[in-house]
């Protein structure tokens, strides 16, 4: 690919045009085209890929907001996740992190109820200090579903995921985007260009000698960022120093052991390894530090730790964490590996794509001059990266796993003022402060501090307010509200096979 500065398109031939170009399909090209063919079905949306490049697709497990990326579109849960062979998911287990043998559950949802004015986990602090409280996981149903391998969809109050093959994901909406109007070309680019004058992309030239033009292009190239970066250079955010892994080796195998809810995530010697269950296999990959562990190293304890047979050979994927420093640059926005990378410790990738295209719907630019919203998505953008970065470097400053160099070096990284500063708070005395809709709540930051053994010095004294023999039944009762949800609830496996079969006797008649 080259740029070229010129204000009309290549050769004699007319391009042609459209309002939106998308370059590059996988999830995140997909979504968007998706989300303009809701949305904009005035607008002419033209998506530009080749099947000669392959996408990175191993992104499989999701937060609960993807289900209101779906709603949004009209998409049915059951023809869903028969078509992307999705399974449920109520949270993240963290094992062998705060020390190996030990584990915990980043589960969705409350754990507990608030009192009055203060959050569950003050009154819990009270009685764990006084020898009376169950562990924190005890009051949270979709911790105990998720560790009984129960799913059920009781009501709005009981949250959930997924976790499903990102392939046949981006195949879904791209099935739905096509049939309201979006235009897929199979092509690679080999030419941007850009206006003389104003430096925005005019066009792309591909490697047939056709070209289209276009008002506003989304570069869903993947880490290249072909547009953003080779063509705009927008810049880049690196936090390797934050999070040092810089490999992923990942692999599917064959469906074995327990069929959970959860993704699971276990520490390893240089990194950690994922663990995501779908109908007809299950994801695994080992995230690592190259500087303390080979790629050989890497994939051979991988291999020896799989539930089933290998289905296909393992793939290592390289990649630096971070950010571009304006994922909305001229004419051009970054989606997904385009507009960054961090880890899939917490899920984030896809909802990372989500939230993008949420955010340029909002701030869509018109015939308007454009530096304005662009410098507004910028502005959030980057506090919404910047705080989930803080949320990931949590989970490894906070490990207990002694010995290893990875992870004592961990220990001992400078932490981002951010981050710092809302520790401080949690240790002075269980205060955790939700930013400005930061991506994660209260409730999870308190889940992953208590699990990794991050306690407190003392909680709000409103909740001393309490009479002892209350603040026992209180807490009893949040159990027992718990237990109760999860009675009723089917396994996952049964109640995720009732909703494919329903599918399929609808498909039938």
């Amino acid at each position: 690919m080259t740029a070229q500065q010129t204000s009309g398109a290549a050769g004699d031939k007319a391009a042609a045009r459209a309002d939106f170009v998308i370059v590059g399909g996988g999830t995140a090209g997909w979504m968007a085209a998706a989300a303009l063919a809701r949305f904009a079905p005035h607008k002419r949306t033209v998506l530009v890929e080749s099947d000669a490049i392959a996408t990175v697709g191993v992104g499989e497990a999701t937060i609960p907001q993807i289900r209101l990326f779906n709603q949004a579109l009209g998409l049915d849960e059951a023809e869903f996740l028969a078509a992307t062979k999705g399974s449920f998911k109520l949270g993240v287990e963290f094992a062998d992190w705060r020390e190996p043998g030990h584990s915990y559950l980043h589960a969705f949802g409350p754990v507990g109820c608030a009192h009055g004015v203060l959050p569950f986990h003050h009154f819990w602090l009270r009685a764990r200090d006084a020898g009376k409280a169950r562990p924190l996981s005890a009051y949270s149903a979709n911790d105990i579903a998720a560790r009984n391998n129960r799913m059920g969809a009781p009501g709005t109050d009981f949250p959930y995921a997924y976790h499903f093959d990102a392939g046949l994901y981006a195949a879904h909406l791209r099935a739905y985007a096509e049939t309201r109007g979006v235009t897929r070309i199979e092509g690679t680019v080999d030419h941007v260009r850009q206006d003389t004058e104003s430096g925005d992309i005019a066009g792309l030239d591909l490697g047939d000698a056709r070209s289209i033009d276009g008002d506003f292009f989304l570069d869903c190239t993947g880490f290249r960022g072909l547009l953003i970066e080779l063509a705009l250079g927008a810049g880049y955010a690196n936090w390797a120093d934050l999070l040092p892994c810089d490999r992923a080796v990942a692999v599917p195998c064959k469906s074995g052991g327990d069929f959970t809810p959860y993704t699971r995530s276990t520490a390893r010697e240089a990194g950690w390894q994922w663990r995501i269950p779908l109908q007809h296999r299950i994801g695994n990959g080992y995230v690592y530090s190259s500087a303390h562990l080979s790629d050989e190293a890497a994939a051979d304890t991988l291999l020896a730790l799989l539930d089933g047979e290998l289905l296909a050979d393992p793939r290592t994927l390289k990649f630096t964490t971070g950010m571009r420093r304006r994922h909305w640059h001229r004419n051009c926005l970054a989606l997904g590996l385009a507009a960054g990378f961090m880890e899939p410790l917490e899920s984030t990738s896809i909802h990372l794509v989500q939230s993008a295209i949420a955010r340029f719907l909002t701030l869509m630019p018109g015939t308007e001059n454009t530096a304005a919203l662009a410098d507004e998505f910028n502005r959030q953008a980057e506090f919404e990266w910047t705080r989930i970065r803080d949320f990931l470097v949590l989970h490894y400053y906070a490990n207990g796993r002694t010995g290893e160099a990875f992870w004592d070096e961990r220990r001992a990284a400078t932490l981002p003022d951010t981050l710092a500063a809302k520790l401080e708070l949690w240790r002075a005395g269980a205060r955790i402060t939700r930013e400005r809709e930061e991506l994660f709540t209260e409730v999870g930051w308190t889940q992953v501090l208590i699990g990794q053994g991050v306690m407190p010095d003392s909680w709000n004294p409103l909740a001393d307010a309490l009479p002892d023999d209350d603040l026992e039944r209180f807490l009893e009762a949040a159990h027992r509200a718990c237990v109760k949800t999860v009675e009723p609830m089917p396994t996952h496996h049964d109640y995720l096979g009732a909703l494919l079969a329903r599918t399929t006797k609808e498909v039938a008649a």
